[in-house]
């Protein structure tokens, strides 16, 4: 099992910044990739940035330029910075961490004001 506590969601206005951390405890060791997801009110989870154990990193057209994904393999955390906010950027984010199955984060709400 791996446990997952997130942080550093809060409300900004548009075109401020916000860090979101995740991090990982329990049986971490099977932990390859890692990243997070979004959901705003009356849509689709949509997958915002993945980063593998490599380093290889997967951005969501619109966050690329805005988003970095990365991740501390010591303090087994994922974060999330995001630059340039908008409106649009409105919603929970969840973390997910690919082990021997998917674990997910309880979500932390991001809300940008115009």
């Amino acid at each position: 099992q791996v446990q997952l506590v997130e942080s550093g969601g809060g409300l900004v206005q548009a075109g401020g910044s916000l860090r979101l951390s995740c991090a990982a405890s329990g049986d971490t060791i099977c932990i390859s990739a890692m990243g997070w997801y979004r959901q705003a009110p009356g849509k689709e989870r949509e997958l915002v940035a993945a980063i593998t154990s490599g380093g290889s990193t997967y951005y969501a057209d619109s966050v690329k330029g805005r988003f970095t994904i990365s991740r501390d393999n010591a303090k087994n955390t994922v974060y999330l910075q995001m630059n340039s906010l908008k409106p649009e950027d409105t919603a929970v984010y969840y973390c997910i961490v690919r082990g021997v199955v998917d674990y997910w984060g309880q979500g932390t709400q991001v809300t940008v004001s115009s």
